[in-house]
């Protein structure tokens, strides 16, 4: 589960969150192993009577209005003494979901992966490269909708520049792309160590929007996420993408799911703005700020490109939604752009989802993954919850 550093529920709960529908997953001592929770008031209350997982839990027909209604729930505890430890530990809230991404859906992110494209993941590079491509691709690429005529237009003109990129058909062409940014069962949780590839000597956390979908394909809610990226693995070559992306605690989520209600919607959702906060114990500062209406894709077309006749996820999935924002303030020296140092302070947030809080430490430093489905199916027949899966 890692270290949550002394987070309090303050520190990580959204701005409204007594009229806020959280669900969340927590490891319970007392109960021996993980639990779905309704958060209430800074309580946690035990949700395996009505389902032993989070992904068959949202299959349940009208969860959120039978959420919002139920009041015989056993309490476990309050959320502090999760944080603190004292009563088990704060989980990822997913378990069997697939745990998918969509990349270069903003502008932004868009000519920075032309950037590592173009320095093959040489950092010192970038800053050249940057100062030659802005200027053009930038503009090309502002307010264009991805799949649009304008988009097909944009394409035939920066391929008569010879300036295309397999990066630019992604982000402003018809198909998104989308990927696996995990396996089921291996997010980390707010307040666990998130991973760094030893190998990466350019690096950055990817603040996201996460979406949550039942295995109809509706989306039901939300969460934050951090993508964490080797940019200068991917930048080599981008069938390293894997490599890039999966690493052993390199993918967060959390705090909790908000499941949307009158009060938050997927149309409200579209008008969040996620912030970043970086603090290393260098002293090093970076702040930065995602706009969710700068998107080049709707959320409801990523879901759509997801899941749907021709790829289904029987267990339900989230979906990462990409991030404009892409660090290139200096770190290690003029020119060199950002890079995590191990100890970095990484706090995503936003305040209708609250904000999600990771250490960054080595990959192979981090505690190893080893409660997948195999030791979930054991744990709950242990528990006598298989029949609640």
């Amino acid at each position: 589960m890692g270290s949550t550093h002394s987070l309090s529920a303050g520190q990580i709960l959204p701005d409204d969150a007594a009229e806020a529908l959280l669900v969340g997953r927590v490891w319970s001592n007392a109960a021996g192993g993980p639990c779905p929770v309704l958060v209430r008031n800074g309580r946690l209350f035990d949700l395996t009577p009505l389902s032993a997982t989070v992904a068959s839990l949202f299959e349940i027909e009208g969860i959120a209005a039978r959420l919002k209604s139920t009041g015989d729930l056993a309490e476990l505890g309050s959320l502090d003494d999760f944080l603190s430890g004292r009563l088990g530990g704060l989980l990822a809230p997913v378990d069997l979901q697939a745990i998918k991404a969509a990349g270069v859906t903003f502008a932004d992110s868009m000519l920075e992966r032309v950037i590592e494209e173009q320095a093959k993941g040489d950092a010192t590079r970038a800053v050249e490269i940057r100062n030659r491509l802005a200027p053009v691709l930038g503009d090309s690429l502002r307010g264009v909708v991805a799949g649009s005529e304008q988009a097909a237009r944009v394409k035939t003109l920066l391929q008569d520049m010879d300036l295309w990129s397999q990066y630019l058909e992604v982000g402003i062409g018809p198909d998104a792309e989308i990927f696996t940014k995990a396996q089921p069962m291996s997010a980390v949780g707010c307040g666990a160590e998130v991973g760094i590839h030893p190998m990466s000597e350019w690096n950055n956390p990817e603040p996201e929007v996460v979406l949550v979908l039942r295995s109809t394909g509706e989306v039901i809610g939300a969460t934050l996420g951090n993508d964490v990226n080797l940019r200068d693995v991917e930048g080599r070559s981008a069938l390293l993408l894997g490599k890039a992306k999966d690493n052993n605690a390199s993918c967060a989520i959390g705090p909790f799911i908000r499941l949307f209600d009158a009060d938050f919607t997927l149309e409200a959702l579209g008008q969040a703005r996620v912030s970043l906060l970086v603090e290393g114990e260098d002293g090093f500062v970076m702040t930065g700020e995602s706009p969710m209406e700068a998107i080049s894709r709707k959320p409801a077309d990523l879901a759509r490109q997801l899941l749907n006749r021709n790829h289904q996820y029987p267990d339900g999935a989230v979906l990462f939604l990409g991030t404009m924002f892409a660090p290139v303030k200096d770190r290690r020296g003029a020119g060199q752009g950002f890079t995590h140092e191990l100890g970095d302070r990484v706090e995503i947030a936003t305040p209708t989802l609250g904000r999600l809080i990771n250490r960054v430490q080595r990959s192979d430093s981090c505690s190893e993954w080893t409660f997948g489905t195999m030791a979930l199916i054991r744990n709950l027949a242990a528990r006598g919850l298989l029949g609640k899966v």
